[in-house]
């Protein structure tokens, strides 16, 4: 009846019961938290969209120039970062999660995030290390006319995000194409790769075709 006082033992009942159910949800709020995945480890985070369009506009413009005499021999890679590592292993080590490694610092196990298509990975030789600006662009923008030494440091270069752990066959798509004829299949991160991409383009010096800096102020553009 509306308005009646339920009896001590009932309300005394209803209590407990409540009590319990707040502890339950509580316990299943923190075992959600215990057991969210953990941050993905990453490459140097890029400059803003808005620093970025900055430095594309500041970029040469001008035609892509030749692949004649151009050799991934020119441009020294994997090189020891310390130790036994090389630079592969310090990336795969970096972008992975529970990574293992043996005493040449071969990764044994571990997991691999590739943030261009949303695939993970359990074995290293799934992954590729991408250079995200690659070599061979490199050299058609501009490095044709460095040193073998400068060509080294942009191959093996760790501070800046110009290398990514990534699925193999994805990058190999990719090859040494530019943002005007290829983008991460993944659309959401391609604010992140054109982010990455003018950072090291304007770290180094080097120019873009018109095609590729339409597409990149584009997507700057949305992010």
């Amino acid at each position: 009846m509306h308005g009646m006082r339920l009896p001590a033992s009932r309300r005394g009942f209803y209590a407990r019961r409540s009590t319990t159910l707040g502890a339950l949800i509580a316990l299943c709020a923190g075992l959600l938290f215990l057991s969210a995945p953990t941050a993905q480890a990453a490459p140097p985070t890029p400059p803003s969209a808005s620093t970025a369009r900055s430095y594309l506009a500041s970029l040469t413009v001008r035609a892509e120039g030749s692949s004649d005499g151009y050799s991934r021999d020119k441009f020294p890679h994997w090189i020891t970062q310390s130790g036994t590592c090389n630079t592969r292993e310090v990336v795969l080590e970096r972008d992975g999660t529970s990574v293992v490694q043996d005493s040449s610092c071969r990764a044994t196990s571990g997991r691999w995030y590739s943030p261009y298509d949303g695939a993970t990975w359990y074995a290293a030789s799934d992954v590729d290390i991408d250079h995200v600006v690659p070599l061979a662009e490199a050299w058609r923008s501009g490095a044709n006319s460095w040193t073998t030494s400068k060509r080294q440091s942009f191959a093996n270069d760790l501070s800046i995000a110009q290398l990514i752990a990534v699925t193999d066959n994805v990058n190999q798509s990719k090859g040494d194409k530019d943002p005007a004829e290829w983008m991460p299949p993944r659309s959401a991160y391609h604010c992140t790769y054109a982010r990455m991409w003018v950072w090291v383009k304007y770290s180094y010096g080097l120019s873009v075709d018109s095609a590729e800096k339409s597409r990149l102020g584009s997507v700057l553009s949305g992010c």
